[in-house]
């Protein structure tokens, strides 16, 4: 039986950015000086007894951000949505324009329809299943961090004014 791997759980999603690292887990671990295996115990949902330390899982995340590796910051994603919290990225501010801000409200509104449609979606049939829950989470993640985004930019442009 293959294992499915949730995206809004935050061991889960570090596996998952991590094998998607360029060379794999092999790769990623010369990188942060250990071995192969190590890494990979520390990384496997089922080991208990070894676990990554809140550096390396830094490490890791800005590693594979460096590299391009697609949703690298999703593991932090998790970790702030098990807490009932959400993660959103704070410009920096000699790049804020006006055009930014106009652009911004545009992604705000297409994430919260995501959310509208991933909820839409999974009730049709009257059963939110876990994979469906999963997504609509994520949805909720992406909405509620274009709209921290959206507040620090507006904060920045002010105080630029």
């Amino acid at each position: 039986m293959t294992r499915r791997y949730s995206d809004m759980n935050q061991h889960d999603a570090l596996y998952k950015i991590a094998r998607a690292y360029p060379g794999g887990i092999e790769a990623l671990a010369q990188n942060l000086n250990m071995s192969a295996n190590v890494l990979r115990n520390k990384l496997a949902p089922g080991i208990a007894s070894h676990y990554p330390s809140f550096e390396e899982v830094s490490n890791i995340i800005s590693l594979c951000q460096e590299a391009g590796v697609k949703d690298a910051t999703l593991p932090l994603h998790a970790l702030m949505a098990r807490h009932g919290m959400a993660a959103f990225l704070v410009p920096e501010p000699s790049k804020i324009s006006n055009d930014d801000l106009s652009q911004i409200v545009c992604k705000v509104m297409s994430q919260v329809g995501d959310v509208a449609e991933a909820v839409s979606e999974a009730l049709m049939d009257g059963v939110i299943t876990e994979r469906e829950a999963d997504l609509i989470e994520r949805e909720f993640q992406g909405a509620l961090a274009a709209l921290g985004e959206w507040r620090a930019r507006i904060h920045l442009h002010r105080e630029q004014s």
